[in-house]
């Protein structure tokens, strides 16, 4: 079974999410702290529950990239936190600052829920995997990492795209093991021009 989205976003809703994601990292750099939307000022489409990852680029270039793989807020405040968390608490780059602000641009990515993916070895997980449609979270024994399905636009190849991901995981890129556990997931995915 193949994993859907269960929202769909108006024009206007994706510039609005694009907005409150900018807003909170301005009140990052502010006030220290995340914008606070009050969810009873969005119409149901964004206040329903959802996982999100805000992607920050600038310069073409990753700046920061944080969310959840799993809905435990409102759209709204889930846009908000995971796009102060990017520009301000990946560990892999520092701080977003304020000279840099005007030149980030923002990509939401709101994810279906994880489906598991049955695959016994290796090669049956790379022919199983869709290039440029799947996100795929892998877990095993402490270890985890997630790619979103945009990272198919870098690591084109399913070989490539699994290998990084372990990679990305700590282990080496060809691991296998018993424990090895997959979950698949799409992306309704939109961003400032």
């Amino acid at each position: 079974m193949q994993p859907s989205l269960c929202v769909s976003l108006s024009e206007v809703e994706q510039v609005r999410l694009l907005d409150i994601a900018r807003q909170s990292i301005h009140s990052g750099l502010e006030s220290g702290r995340a914008l606070q939307p009050d969810v009873a000022d969005f119409d149901d489409n964004l206040r329903i529950e959802a996982a999100v990852f805000i992607t920050l680029t600038r310069f073409g270039d990753l700046r920061g990239c944080i969310g959840s793989l799993q809905a435990a807020d409102p759209l709204v405040q889930a846009v908000a936190r995971s796009a102060f968390n990017a520009a301000f608490r990946d560990h892999r780059f520092g701080k977003v600052d304020s000279t840099e602000v005007d030149d980030l641009r923002i990509e939401i990515s709101l994810l279906s829920k994880l489906e598991p993916v049955d695959a016994v070895s290796r090669q049956m997980l790379l022919d199983d995997l869709q290039p440029g449609v799947d996100g795929l979270l892998m877990e095993d024994r402490g270890y985890r990492s997630t790619f979103l399905p945009k990272v198919w636009e870098k690591l084109p190849s399913a070989d490539e795209f699994l290998g990084e991901l372990m990679q990305k995981a700590g282990l080496p890129a060809g691991h296998w093991s018993d424990s090895i556990r997959f979950h698949r997931y799409h992306t309704l995915s939109f961003a400032e021009n």
